[in-house]
């Protein structure tokens, strides 16, 4: 039996889940040579929400050193190493984006940031008010393996770092192994 003085309907209640309109952009992480999946995939969900894409390249050779002052400056992990052309590196994926979104109908940026993938995107995330981040898997392969055997998922990382949802794009999926009929 209810007690008539409390309200038997859930939705009364005033922990009650009221959803919202996600109105912060969608940020997409973007590496060079990335299959144009993760683009598009991106841009829809734009989109369909009606917000701004912002595309955000990660310069791994690279760290933010912060000054006085609070301004930060990228500055190269190896000042003698080798000199990547990270200004040509973001031109080259700024305009192949450009390409690839022309006449989407949505409103985008790019933006290079400096560090780790994963904290740098949940940095930018958080700064711009994120409504969700999109990113690729790996490629398949022997170095794609090793490589996240090293410096583990950045999707991974993301999901357990900041509290934004995340959007994986599969790049190469598996194909379904039937097994065979009779066996």
């Amino acid at each position: 039996m209810s007690d008539p003085e409390k309200p038997s309907d859930p939705s009364s209640k005033s922990n009650a889940f009221h959803p919202g309109k996600m109105s912060g952009p969608v940020l997409m992480g973007v590496v060079p040579g990335q299959p144009l999946a993760v683009a598009h995939r991106a841009a829809e969900l734009a989109y369909s929400l009606g917000v701004k894409l912002i595309c955000a390249y990660v310069d791994v050779t690279t760290y933010l050193a912060e000054e006085p002052g609070g301004r930060a400056e990228a500055l190269p992990i190896d000042p003698d190493g080798i000199d990547d052309d990270i200004e040509g590196i973001s031109a080259g994926i700024s305009g192949h984006l450009a390409d690839a979104l022309h006449g989407a109908g949505i409103d985008w940026s790019f933006v290079t940031l400096a560090g780790d993938p994963a904290r740098a995107l949940g940095r930018l995330a958080e700064s711009t008010d994120a409504s969700v981040i999109v990113v690729g898997t790996r490629e398949r392969g022997f170095g794609a393996r090793f490589e996240e055997l090293l410096v583990g998922s950045v999707a991974v990382h993301l999901t357990h770092r900041q509290h934004r949802p995340v959007l994986v794009v599969p790049l190469a999926p598996h194909a379904k192994r039937h097994p065979r009929e009779g066996r």
